[in-house]
């Protein structure tokens, strides 16, 4: 895999060509690949999240001081879910360079949201471990930091599931309930299906390695829907 463009995006050059490798191998890419000794990004993720977390709540507790612990929890939670870290990845085409295997590339795996997320955290760790915590704040104010902005002006850290709860009981008079549709997976990979339901009328699905992610997304999308009509 060529990683010099995405060098040049970050202005950054890895010396530790194996931690940058490491950082986009998917788990599946064990199954298929005769390399030996290589390793997933998992404890990157785990690194990276860390990382993430502590780096976004730094930054809110300096930019918002007059709000209360509760209110800075659900800007961050807004900033760093799966859809938000999704979009970002897929804007820096991070799933260009992952190693996966055959099937879960055909299955939309370089674009699917948890995946990309997982990778941007994933990244975050490789950058730690490479340059320090100084490198990754200068990335995620570049990268991910830029909008949160807008997350607290259009009010985007609301909770989706219960803005979706408001806006379908002013709308309808009625409260939206959540359906797991579909479980796919090995147990310890497993990727839940959820529907929003009005009634029998589904308003949007939305998919996550747990069924709270799946809902939320499926709760995002229906809002987002019924934005747009």
């Amino acid at each position: 895999m060529n990683f010099e463009n995405l060098e040049k995006n970050l202005n950054l050059k890895f010396t530790n060509r194996k931690l940058l490798e490491m950082a986009f191998t998917h788990r599946s890419y064990l199954n298929e690949s005769k390399e030996e000794g290589i390793e997933s990004n998992e404890r990157l993720e785990f690194l990276g999240d860390s990382v993430l977390q502590f780096l976004t709540s730094e930054f809110l507790y300096g930019k918002y001081k007059s709000d209360p612990e509760g209110t800075l929890t659900s800007y961050r939670a807004a900033t760093v879910n799966t859809n938000s870290l999704s979009r970002e990845a897929l804007r820096l085409e991070l799933g260009n360079y992952l190693f996966m295997s055959k099937g879960e590339e055909a299955t939309g795996g370089r674009t699917r949201p948890y995946i990309m997320a997982n990778t941007f955290e994933a990244l975050l760790g490789a950058l730690y471990m490479e340059f320090g915590m100084e490198v990754c704040e200068k990335f995620l104010h570049k990268e991910l930091f830029y909008k949160i902005d807008a997350i607290v002006k259009e009010e985007k850290y609301k909770d989706p599931k219960s803005t979706l709860q408001e806006v379908t009981q002013e709308k309808f008079g009625i409260t939206p309930i959540y359906k797991v549709i579909n479980e796919t997976g090995p147990d310890h990979d497993k990727v839940f299906t959820a529907g929003a339901f009005l009634g029998d009328r589904i308003l949007a699905e939305g998919r996550g390695p747990s069924k709270q992610r799946a809902e939320e997304q499926a709760a995002q999308k229906a809002l987002e829907g019924l934005k747009n009509k």
